[in-house]
C-alpha cells in the first residue's frame, strides 16, 4: 500500500506488540477515538492499546489504503478472542509533521 510510512510503523508495531515502537508513531498529544470511546494523550492510548491487546489479543492486517491530504483510511481485517471475529475494521488516521495526530477506529 502506498501509505504515509509512519502508518505502516503503527501497523508494524502493533502487529509485534511492540508499545514503544507504536507509541512512537503518535504525535506530542494524539487523540485515539475507538468503540465510542475517546483516549487522548500518550498514557492514555498506551493503557487503551495494552488492555485490547491483553484482552482480545486481535491482530490488525491491512487491507488496503486511501490518502487523501492528511487523512489515510484503512481498512483492515482484525481477528482476535471476541464475538465475530473476523471483522472488517476502518482505521482514520490524521499524519501531521510525519506521526499520527488523531487515530478513529469504526
Amino acid at each position: 500500500m502506498n501509505v504515509p510510512r509512519v502508518i505502516n510503523t503503527y501497523f508494524d508495531a502493533d502487529t509485534r506488540q511492540d508499545a514503544e515502537a507504536m507509541m512512537a508513531s503518535f504525535s506530542d498529544n494524539p487523540v485515539v477515538e475507538d468503540d465510542a470511546a475517546r483516549h487522548q494523550g500518550a498514557d492514555a492510548i498506551r493503557s487503551w492499546w495494552m488492555a485490547a491487546k491483553r484482552e482480545t489479543q486481535y491482530l490488525a492486517e491491512p487491507l488496503e489504503g486511501r490518502v487523501d491530504g492528511p487523512s489515510t483510511t484503512i481498512r483492515a481485517r482484525v481477528s482476535g478472542q471476541f464475538p465475530g471475529s473476523p471483522i472488517i475494521l476502518t482505521y482514520t488516521f490524521l499524519v501531521e509533521n510525519d506521526r499520527i495526530a488523531r487515530l478513529e477506529i469504526k
